[in-house]
């Protein structure tokens, strides 16, 4: 196990969900080592009510809990936080880890893995807000209107018509990087550098799942999108809200 000194800590609480209790406290183990704190629990409801108590900046979450499972957990968390969320999943069909992702989690990574890759995963999840120079605002950074959408960068709010709209980290920072270059279209690539950071390696088309659920949120449809639009063979850019 790596030792505090050996890792790149970044200060964070992370409350590690898994029903293998062996796997959870190895996990647990490697992200103490890192330099975070860690809690571990083994039940979905148990793990909605510690997130309400202590509030951590990433839950590593197991998709498959038994009673209430990990998408159920997740979206019982998106209700209330805007934590980092982490899928574990032992189930290789992709529709298992998108339906996570679409849900509101961050990542996700399959069984069996590495501890230290996993370490790895929720450090950049905690560097994400300040990997991209585009996600950097300030206080004082005005309003961007698109129509009736408005998005403040540095309050990291959005409204649409008027009518304030909840959004997760990973869909804010992808609304703000689109925002921040309206006349750019951003690949896929382009999307995960400035989003999941650079370092990261996964697939791509984690970007089309948050931008769908990035477009339900605004009431926008992707077949004629006023907010988010598809640009064909490259990826997305911002409408004018027209």
């Amino acid at each position: 196990m790596p030792s505090a000194s050996a890792s790149a800590s970044v200060a964070a609480h992370v409350l590690v969900v898994d029903d293998e209790r062996a796997l959870a406290n190895l996990v647990s183990g490697y992200v103490r080592s890192a330099g975070m704190s860690a809690q571990v629990c083994h039940d979905g409801m148990q793990a909605v009510a510690l997130a309400r108590q202590t509030e951590p900046d990433v839950v590593v979450l197991d998709l498959g809990l038994p009673g209430l499972d990990g998408i159920e957990v997740c979206r019982a968390l998106r209700t209330f936080s805007d934590c980092y969320i982490l899928m574990l999943t032992a189930r290789t069909d992709e529709i298992d880890k998108l339906i996570g992702l679409s849900v509101g989690a961050d990542d996700y990574v399959t069984k069996p893995f590495s501890p230290r890759e996993l370490v790895a995963r929720i450090q950049a999840l905690m560097r994400r807000p300040r990997t991209s120079a585009l996600t950097r605002t300030t206080a004082d950074e005005p309003v961007r209107e698109f129509g009736d959408l408005r998005v403040d960068p540095g309050g990291r709010e959005v409204w649409v018509g008027g009518r304030q709209v909840e959004l997760t980290p990973t869909e804010f920072d992808l609304l703000a990087v689109l925002s921040a270059r309206p006349r750019l279209a951003f690949s896929r690539g382009q999307l995960i550098a400035e989003v999941w950071g650079e370092s990261w390696r996964g697939d791509e088309r984690l970007v089309d799942v948050h931008i769908g659920h990035l477009r339900r949120k605004l009431g926008d449809d992707p077949a004629n999108a006023r907010y988010v639009r598809t640009v064909r063979g490259v990826g997305y850019r911002m409408g004018e809200g027209q």
